[in-house]
């Protein structure tokens, strides 16, 4: 009877640690980062996604760089 006991006192501090650790201390930081939900656009010239505020706009068309701007849409002529 007394091995019991102490098994079960020896479990019963375990379980309030556990519960102690899992409650009450301050939880760690598990901010996503600043892009993980970035909206997305395709450049109009090579295709390639990027994030919205880096892309440039022109006529409803989106680039990835200043020279796929400044070279326009993908024709499919190369």
């Amino acid at each position: 009877m007394g091995l019991f006991r102490l098994l079960f006192w020896v479990a019963v501090i375990f379980a309030a640690i556990w519960i102690w650790r899992r409650f009450i201390s301050t939880p760690k930081s598990t901010r996503p980062p600043e892009d993980a939900a970035a909206p997305m656009v395709r450049c109009a010239h090579c295709g390639v996604h990027v994030p919205k505020a880096q892309a440039l706009n022109q006529d409803q068309h989106w680039y990835c760089s200043q020279p796929h701007l400044e070279r326009g849409p993908h024709t499919g002529d190369r």
